[in-house]
């Protein structure tokens, strides 16, 4: 796997959608306030969901997927266990 569809739960209970290659430094990057102007005002954020992908595009796609979603799908994302 090289690209991840993520969620993360931001200070004030909000959800931000994203994607990456490498998860661990786009985390640090969102809590360091150069992630996103969205989890920027709202730090510190936490990994709520994360899936694996082949390719940057699936990841892509998942995320546009995910931000279409009800916030009630996607908390009902953090049941859901994937497997890569």
């Amino acid at each position: 796997m090289t690209a991840y569809a993520y969620i993360l739960r931001c200070a004030d209970g909000t959800l931000y959608a994203g994607w990456t290659n490498d998860l661990r430094k786009r985390l640090a990057a969102h809590n360091a306030g150069r992630g996103a102007k969205y989890t920027k005002g709202r730090l510190p954020v936490e990994l709520f969901y994360c899936e694996g992908f082949a390719t940057k595009e699936e990841a892509m796609s998942r995320e546009a997927a995910i931000k279409k979603m009800s916030r009630g799908k996607k908390l009902a994302l953090r049941n859901v266990k994937i497997y890569g």
